[in-house]
């Protein structure tokens, strides 16, 4: 794992790594919890019968990140500009590395990646994307988003569903509030779900008609493991752990 002070830019020339294999690079710690998550996914989803069939993988953890909604939020150009060139520093080091590909664990922080994508020469395995052609399963269903509000007000979800003929839906005022305080209150300092909250979300979501829902932030994907959600809710992390090992070549991912 790559400490997140490490500086990319202090990187002159691809190091040697005698690595044989593909290797798949992660930029996350944003937060840590859902990063060692996503990578217990990839392990856990591999189909292998030893070590050495596992994917090799660069992880990068910037927990010192600026945070991505406070910096959607402000509308400062020069903020989100700042926080885009960090997560270009941050591919450019996978990139440099010897990555094939890039995984970034924050839904949120895909409204970067889309501003920063063109000018890394790997792609980006993008969660939002791949997270609406598989709710496409469902075509002319409602489906709910439950996401940050930096994620909500970009409306990354709700245009891909919708060019995916999916009919994204998102929560009232109050059931948003419900969803950024089980992410900032209770999962990123490492405290349980608050169970009270999250039975609201529930009843709201289904008040509304959703086939199902996304678990639009990582945080939330902490919140189905711990809690044990049924199908009711996607994790697009999952999704994007699928479509990792599909890329490698580890795992068949239906279209």
């Amino acid at each position: 794992i790559v400490p997140s002070d490490f500086k990319g830019e202090n990187i002159m020339k691809k190091p040697d790594l005698n690595w044989e294999t593909p290797i798949l690079g992660v930029i996350g710690g944003m937060g840590p919890m859902a990063t060692e998550l996503f990578y217990k996914m990839i392990i856990e989803k591999t189909p292998v019968t030893c070590d050495q069939e596992h994917l090799d993988t660069i992880i990068l953890g910037h927990a010192s990140m600026p945070d991505r909604t406070a910096a959607i939020l402000s509308k400062d150009p020069q903020r989100i500009r700042e926080t885009a060139q960090k997560l270009l520093s941050d591919a450019k080091t996978l990139e440099t590395l010897g990555a094939d590909c890039i995984a970034v664990t924050c839904n949120t922080a895909h409204y970067f990646v889309d501003q920063i994508a063109d000018q890394v020469s790997i792609p980006f395995i993008h969660m939002i994307r791949e997270t609406a052609k598989a709710a496409a399963a469902c075509p002319g269903e409602k489906v709910g988003i439950l996401a940050t509000d930096g994620t909500i007000r970009t409306e990354l979800y709700q245009k891909a569903l919708a060019a995916e003929n999916v009919i994204p839906c998102v929560l009232d005022a109050e059931g948003q509030s419900l969803v950024m305080h089980e992410i900032y209150d209770c999962v990123k300092p490492g405290k349980p779900v608050d169970e009270a909250a999250w039975q609201i979300i529930d009843e709201k979501l289904h008040a509304m008609g959703c086939k199902c829902a996304l678990l639009a932030c990582t945080e939330l994907s902490v919140i189905k493991a711990d809690k044990q959600l049924n199908d009711f809710y996607m994790d697009p992390m999952e999704v994007m752990a699928d479509r990792c090992l599909a890329f490698f070549g580890k795992k068949e991912v239906s279209k």
